[in-house]
């Protein structure tokens, strides 16, 4: 149950350009009615912030702020279906201003045009070209992407770290937390399973890596900072990949936040909650990339 007074008023204004059946509509329908409530939300970049578009690994992508040793690969969230560069314009740069690291925001293909592997391959791309470690942070369908991305590296180059905000790991449906907030506002149980099949189509789910949750192994992982929101279908997720993490010894730190819905992130400006999270979340980043200096130090 939500009695914010902050955060239904966030829910109330999101669903006044995006309401609940964009979930379900075709893909540009989806797509019109999310870039208008992105726009309705985007704040402006910080002062005198760096800001440009190029390719990596020939994929499309925007950095926020200079070159700096170590930076941050921001994989945006939208159900593989919605969202792009702009959708977490002013996300990723306030997350540039905030650490002092340059941010690398991925537009990688979407749904249901590429099916998957197309948006792991793309991320791949990026990380292979990326010389230079990083941080990877993703939220919902991107925090399934920065999982995937470790998974993908097992036994070879990890990121620094995974901050998983709010991810979709490819739970069965079958948690608690898809009961309890199966109509939860912003995103609702069946909204989950609609974003899949648009995802991976009528094929069977072969990949290994595509069902994070449900991976064999996840010993040797980049460690994790895993943020949930309490009023989301995806709750359960979160948590139990946290706990997977924790058993397989790799370090991890699962935080859940009460009374909020998914895709809280836009809220920081108006919610002390989001505010709170999203200062957490730069915490997280600045703790993993902090942790490589002082390895490197150590050499």
């Amino acid at each position: 149950m939500i009695d914010d007074p902050q955060v239904l008023a966030f829910i109330a204004k999101t669903e006044a350009s995006y309401p609940p059946e964009a979930n379900t509509a075709g893909a540009a329908e989806n797509r019109t009615y999310y870039d208008a409530m992105c726009a309705r939300f985007r704040a402006p970049r910080p002062a005198d912030m760096i800001v440009a578009d190029c390719r990596i690994g020939g994929v499309p992508c925007r950095l926020y702020a200079s070159d700096t040793p170590v930076c941050v690969l921001y994989l945006h969230g939208g159900g593989f279906v919605v969202g792009g560069l702009d959708s977490h314009d002013d996300i990723c740069a306030e997350i540039a201003d905030a650490v002092g690291l340059q941010v690398v925001s991925v537009d990688y293909r979407l749904a249901p045009e590429h099916l998957w592997p197309a948006q792991i391959m793309d991320v791949k791309a990026v990380w292979r070209a990326l010389d230079r470690p990083a941080v990877v942070v993703g939220d919902s369908a991107g925090g399934m992407l920065a999982a995937a991305l470790c998974l993908s590296q097992k036994g070879k180059r990890q990121p620094l770290g995974q901050v998983l905000i709010y991810p979709g790991l490819g739970g069965g449906g079958n948690a608690p937390s898809y009961r309890e907030n199966a109509d939860a506002p912003l995103l609702r149980a069946g909204d989950v399973l609609a974003y899949q099949s648009l995802l991976f189509g009528d094929a069977p789910v072969t990949d290994p890596v595509a069902r994070p949750l449900e991976a064999p192994d996840l010993s040797g992982l980049a460690p994790a900072f895993v943020v949930t929101a309490d009023v989301d279908p995806l709750r359960d997720d979160g948590k139990a990949y946290a706990e997977r993490l924790s058993k397989a010894r790799v370090p991890v730190t699962w935080r859940n936040e009460a009374q909020l819905p998914h895709g809280y992130l836009r809220a920081r400006m108006t919610s002390d909650r989001a505010r709170r999270s999203f200062h957490a979340i730069v915490a997280a980043i600045s703790r993993f990339a902090v942790s490589a200096d002082t390895r490197n130090a150590a050499r």
